[in-house]
Protein backbone atom coordinates (compact mmCIF):
# COMPACT_ATOMS: atom_id res chain seq x y z
CA UNK A 1 0.00 0.00 0.00
CA UNK A 2 1.49 3.33 -1.06
CA UNK A 3 1.96 5.96 1.61
CA UNK A 4 -0.08 9.10 0.98
CA UNK A 5 2.03 12.20 0.56
CA UNK A 6 1.51 14.73 3.33
CA UNK A 7 0.38 18.11 2.05
CA UNK A 8 3.30 20.52 2.00
CA UNK A 9 2.62 23.74 3.84
CA UNK A 10 4.20 26.67 2.07
CA UNK A 11 5.05 29.84 3.97
CA UNK A 12 3.54 32.90 2.34
CA UNK A 13 6.15 35.24 0.91
CA UNK A 14 6.25 38.79 2.22
CA UNK A 15 4.70 41.25 -0.18
CA UNK A 16 5.94 44.82 0.20
CA UNK A 17 2.69 46.74 -0.13
CA UNK A 18 2.58 50.13 1.56
CA UNK A 19 -1.07 51.14 1.11
CA UNK A 20 -4.30 49.25 0.71
CA UNK A 21 -8.06 49.16 1.22
CA UNK A 22 -9.81 47.58 4.20
CA UNK A 23 -13.31 46.31 3.43
CA UNK A 24 -15.38 45.95 6.61
CA UNK A 25 -18.67 44.09 6.12
CA UNK A 26 -20.75 44.20 9.26
CA UNK A 27 -23.98 42.20 9.13
CA UNK A 28 -26.43 41.49 11.92
CA UNK A 29 -24.83 38.06 12.41
CA UNK A 30 -21.09 38.49 11.73
CA UNK A 31 -18.33 40.96 10.87
CA UNK A 32 -15.85 40.27 8.07
CA UNK A 33 -12.70 42.29 7.39
CA UNK A 34 -10.72 41.94 4.15
CA UNK A 35 -7.59 43.98 3.54
CA UNK A 36 -6.65 44.27 -0.14
CA UNK A 37 -4.05 46.09 -2.21
CA UNK A 38 -4.93 48.91 -4.62
CA UNK A 39 -5.81 46.44 -7.40
CA UNK A 40 -8.26 44.56 -5.16
CA UNK A 41 -6.15 41.45 -4.49
CA UNK A 42 -6.81 40.23 -0.94
CA UNK A 43 -3.77 40.41 1.33
CA UNK A 44 -5.35 39.42 4.65
CA UNK A 45 -8.81 38.62 5.92
CA UNK A 46 -10.55 37.66 9.12
CA UNK A 47 -14.03 37.38 10.56
CA UNK A 48 -15.63 37.04 13.96
CA UNK A 49 -16.52 33.42 13.15
CA UNK A 50 -12.96 32.64 12.09
CA UNK A 51 -11.76 33.91 15.49
CA UNK A 52 -13.81 31.25 17.26
CA UNK A 53 -16.92 33.21 18.17
CA UNK A 54 -20.12 31.24 17.65
CA UNK A 55 -23.78 32.10 17.49
CA UNK A 56 -24.91 35.46 18.84
CA UNK A 57 -21.40 36.31 20.10
CA UNK A 58 -20.25 36.77 16.49
CA UNK A 59 -22.38 39.89 16.14
CA UNK A 60 -20.85 41.73 19.12
CA UNK A 61 -18.54 44.74 18.79
CA UNK A 62 -15.83 42.88 20.73
CA UNK A 63 -15.81 40.04 18.18
CA UNK A 64 -15.44 42.62 15.39
CA UNK A 65 -12.54 44.21 17.27
CA UNK A 66 -10.72 40.88 17.64
CA UNK A 67 -11.26 40.05 13.96
CA UNK A 68 -10.01 43.48 12.83
CA UNK A 69 -6.89 43.20 15.01
CA UNK A 70 -6.14 39.78 13.50
CA UNK A 71 -6.57 40.97 9.90
CA UNK A 72 -4.54 44.08 10.68
CA UNK A 73 -1.63 42.10 12.12
CA UNK A 74 -1.58 39.82 9.07
CA UNK A 75 -1.52 42.83 6.74
CA UNK A 76 1.25 44.54 8.75
CA UNK A 77 3.42 41.46 8.17
CA UNK A 78 3.29 42.29 4.45
CA UNK A 79 4.52 45.83 5.10
CA UNK A 80 1.20 47.67 4.88
CA UNK A 81 1.11 51.06 6.61
CA UNK A 82 -1.74 53.19 5.25
CA UNK A 83 -5.36 52.16 4.75
CA UNK A 84 -8.49 53.46 3.12
CA UNK A 85 -11.51 51.95 4.84
CA UNK A 86 -14.77 50.97 3.14
CA UNK A 87 -17.51 50.11 5.62
CA UNK A 88 -20.73 48.42 4.57
CA UNK A 89 -23.63 46.83 6.37
CA UNK A 90 -25.86 47.72 9.31
CA UNK A 91 -24.18 45.65 12.04
CA UNK A 92 -22.87 46.65 15.44
CA UNK A 93 -19.22 45.90 14.68
CA UNK A 94 -18.53 48.83 12.35
CA UNK A 95 -17.07 51.37 14.77
CA UNK A 96 -15.10 48.89 16.87
CA UNK A 97 -13.48 47.39 13.78
CA UNK A 98 -12.36 50.89 12.71
CA UNK A 99 -10.89 51.62 16.14
CA UNK A 100 -9.12 48.26 16.21
CA UNK A 101 -7.48 48.88 12.83
CA UNK A 102 -6.32 52.26 14.09
CA UNK A 103 -4.96 50.69 17.28
CA UNK A 104 -2.90 48.14 15.30
CA UNK A 105 -0.92 51.09 13.92
CA UNK A 106 -2.33 51.89 10.49
CA UNK A 107 -2.63 55.49 9.35
CA UNK A 108 -6.14 55.82 7.95
CA UNK A 109 -6.50 58.13 4.96
CA UNK A 110 -10.25 57.91 4.31
CA UNK A 111 -13.40 56.21 5.56
CA UNK A 112 -16.22 55.53 3.08
CA UNK A 113 -19.67 54.14 3.89
CA UNK A 114 -20.57 51.75 1.07
CA UNK A 115 -23.79 50.40 2.62
CA UNK A 116 -26.23 49.60 -0.19
CA UNK A 117 -29.47 51.58 0.15
CA UNK A 118 -32.48 50.05 -1.62
CA UNK A 119 -34.72 52.15 -3.87
CA UNK A 120 -37.61 50.17 -2.33
CA UNK A 121 -36.34 46.80 -3.54
CA UNK A 122 -36.93 43.55 -1.66
CA UNK A 123 -39.66 43.12 0.91
CA UNK A 124 -38.16 43.29 4.43
CA UNK A 125 -38.44 40.39 6.83
CA UNK A 126 -41.34 40.25 9.26
CA UNK A 127 -41.30 42.44 12.37
CA UNK A 128 -40.25 40.81 15.64
CA UNK A 129 -42.90 40.63 18.34
CA UNK A 130 -41.42 40.29 21.80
Amino acid sequence: MAKAAAPRIRKKERKNIISGVAHVLSTFNNTMITIADAQGNAIAWSSAGAQGFKGSRKSTPYAAQVAAEDAGRKAREHGMETLEIEVSGPGSGRESALRALQAVGFSITSIRDMTPVPHNGCRPRKRRRV
